[in-house]
């Protein structure tokens, strides 16, 4: 289940809305997935903790809702169901995934 604020049926949120806007990402820290961090921060009582890469999915498609691996999500298009993601959320990979 992907949570947010004034999400939609494919994950878009208040704050990411175009038509290619629909991952959400797990938090490292409560493992559940949201449209956004800010989604995340304003809806819970911790900020949003980056999610380990490595041996974890943590991007979720939001047409199909199959799980990805960072390098599944890496070609910003879905393996399951062919949707298109955003290229632009590579800005705020950071915030999202680590490597450790």
């Amino acid at each position: 289940m992907i949570k947010g604020i004034e999400i939609d049926s494919c994950g878009r949120c208040l704050h990411y809305h175009t038509d290619l806007d629909i991952v959400a990402l797990q938090c490292g820290e409560c493992k559940q997935y949201y449209a956004c961090y800010q989604c995340h921060d304003q809806l819970c009582d911790h900020p949003f903790k980056a999610m380990d890469i490595r041996n974890s999915k943590p991007v979720m498609c939001g047409q199909c809702k199959n799980c990805l691996t960072f390098a599944q999500y890496q070609h910003y298009q879905c393996p399951f169901c062919q949707a298109n993601f955003n290229p632009r959320c590579g800005l705020h990979k950071d915030i999202y995934f680590e490597n450790k």
